[in-house]
């Protein structure tokens, strides 16, 4: 009988044991039962976020394309660009030096003179060297007597942030001799125009 009663309380304890967890399984439903007046609640919210609202809406700027050159304008201004160009002398140097000769100031003269007259040109002045020399001594070379036109043409009135320089060095020859006839050419100042 012991063991009669053994078996029935066991099986009494596990019947209060499944008990047990199915009323925690109905309190978690209950629970869940306020999860549909939440549910009933967010169709109203989304029903309000459908209605239109009254929100000012700026409106985009338009963007203006960049009028395109013609092809015309565009042969215009190279056009007036070689013009300009053609009117600026070349100055020329004596042998290993970037000091000014006279025949250099007075074609540094009329170059101011042409520069005043077109006020907006920007002009980059580019010191040229014979092939005589190593290239680093030439690149330098060829900035000295860049820098010595430039300072010359800012005396004479021209706006220094008008003027660039650079040095081609023995790189871009006018006469690919190599006697003192082609060399002769060679050591000078190009004048380019960069705008007008």
């Amino acid at each position: 009988m012991s063991k009669q009663v053994s078996r029935i309380a066991a099986v009494a304890f596990c019947a209060a044991l499944l008990m047990a967890g199915c009323a925690k399984q109905e309190m978690v439903k209950k629970d869940e039962g306020i999860a549909p007046a939440q549910a009933k609640a967010a169709p109203q919210q989304t029903a309000a976020k459908q209605e239109p609202q009254n929100v000012a809406v700026k409106e985009q700027p338009v963007r203006q394309e960049p009028v395109k050159e013609t092809a015309s304008q565009q042969a215009a201004d190279a056009s007036s660009l070689a013009a300009l160009k053609a009117e600026l002398q070349t100055i020329y140097f004596d042998f290993d030096a970037s000091t000014l000769t006279d025949a250099a100031r007075s074609s540094l003269a009329k170059n101011a003179e042409v520069l005043k007259k077109n006020a907006t040109a920007k002009i980059q002045i580019a010191g040229n060297c014979d092939e005589r020399g190593s290239d680093e001594y030439n690149l330098a070379l060829g900035e000295k007597r860049a820098q010595a036109a430039k300072k010359y043409l800012v005396t004479m009135g021209v706006a220094a942030e008008r003027l660039t320089t650079i040095s081609y060095g023995k790189e871009k020859p006018a006469d690919p001799g190599h006697n003192e006839a082609a060399w002769a050419k060679n050591r000078r100042d190009d004048f380019d125009v960069l705008s007008r």
